[in-house]
């Protein structure tokens, strides 16, 4: 079971974004493999450190965790389920260091003071559309994706305007003295490398357009608006580089007889005066298929008959929810002489007069029975 990310940095839950900024700060310098060189347990909780600040540290990603907890990103968030990448870590929380370590990190590509700078690829999204069966249960999707890939053939050299450290150093004379600043080289876009040759079809980064089967994991539970994540594939980068994401935005479909609260569902069942008051059985939709309900005789319209763990698998695991089933006695819009010579002989039968006995519940115990 993955740790909480809040323990990993020893902050409490509501923490702010700059207490939870500053204590990314302090756990990246103390346990930098710079500082524990070939020390396996450091590297390690860096990278467990710069996973959790990934997620913490970004208010969207924040309130998903808050909420779904590591299921959130099962196979798709934070760095793909599968731990940090030191080139992630260095080329996206870079500014968290600020110096920390005397002007330069040496190792791992972080582009820290001379080293290398590994630049990453685009980003790519797509939208998938599940039903309802579909997010009970967890399944997974083949989609075909077309993505830049690097053109076979394609070869690089050292930036001349960098040397290949993918940054271009500037230093300025201010009121407070000499200031130094590094930025990422615009002629290589920060790769440290620059094209050397090309198959003719490929763009001016030696890419080529080309399309993809990918498989995507979607874990039982997920909602509409959810986005997930599978790492590396996005568009390829030049040279060295790492390859970009493809985000996947879930939309869910709607079901013609179920409607979802949560991890609940809803069906409404509707009958006639004869069966509610002789009962009977009915066979109705869920997420497993069909099943076949036994409906008391007497029954009162606007009962709530409850199927547990027939609704949505939890995503955070906690097992399933329940499905409600609205039972409705259907009145008749128009009745003929006879129904009618019945019902008004029936009027002021005593077995006819309304008499609901305490275990018959008002409309808001119901109504707060199914929020509970």
């Amino acid at each position: 079971m993955k740790e909480d990310y809040y323990e990993i940095l020893g902050v409490s839950k509501d923490a702010s974004a700059a207490e939870i900024k500053k204590a990314y700060r302090k756990m990246a310098l103390k346990y930098h493999p710079d500082k524990n060189p070939g020390d396996s347990k450091a590297e390690d909780m860096f990278k467990k450190s710069a996973e959790a600040y990934e997620v913490l540290g970004n208010q969207e990603k924040r309130a998903k965790y808050d909420r779904f907890g590591h299921q959130a990103f099962d196979g798709s968030g934070g760095f793909g389920g599968g731990g940090m990448n030191m080139d992630d870590i260095f080329s996206q929380f870079g500014d968290i260091f600020g110096g920390g370590f005397g002007g330069g990190f040496s190792g791992f590509g972080g582009g820290f003071g001379g080293g290398q700078r590994r630049a990453k690829g685009s980003n790519l999204r797509i939208r998938v559309s599940l039903n309802l069966e579909e997010i009970a249960n967890g399944c997974e999707k083949k989609i075909k994706v077309k993505r830049k890939v690097q053109a076979s053939g394609t070869t690089y050299k050292t930036c001349t305007t960098c040397n290949g450290t993918g940054q271009v150093t500037r230093v300025t004379n201010t009121i407070l003295g000499r200031m130094q600043t590094a930025s990422p080289c615009t002629t290589c876009g920060g790769s440290g490398q620059i094209i050397d040759k090309k198959p003719e079809g490929a763009d001016a980064q030696g890419l080529v357009m080309q399309e993809e089967t990918v498989s995507i994991k979607i874990p039982a539970g997920v909602e509409d608006g959810m986005q997930l994540k599978v790492s590396g594939k996005g568009n390829d980068a030049p040279g060295n580089g790492i390859p970009g994401d493809l985000l996947v935005a879930i939309e869910e479909k709607e079901h013609p007889s179920l409607q979802r609260e949560g991890d609940n569902l809803h069906y409404d069942l509707y009958i006639t005066f004869s069966e509610a008051a002789l009962g009977t059985s009915k066979e109705i939709d869920t997420v497993t298929g069909k099943v076949r309900i036994k409906i008391e005789e007497g029954v009162q319209s606007g009962k709530i008959l409850r199927l547990r763990g027939k609704g949505i698998s939890s995503i955070n695991g906690y097992g399933k929810g329940d499905l409600l089933v609205h039972v409705n006695v259907w009145t008749p819009k128009t009745l003929s002489r006879e129904q009618k010579d019945f019902f008004e002989r029936m009027a002021e039968d005593d077995n006819f007069q309304p008499n609901p006995e305490k275990s018959d519940k008002s409309f808001f115990e119901k109504v707060k029975d199914m929020f509970s």
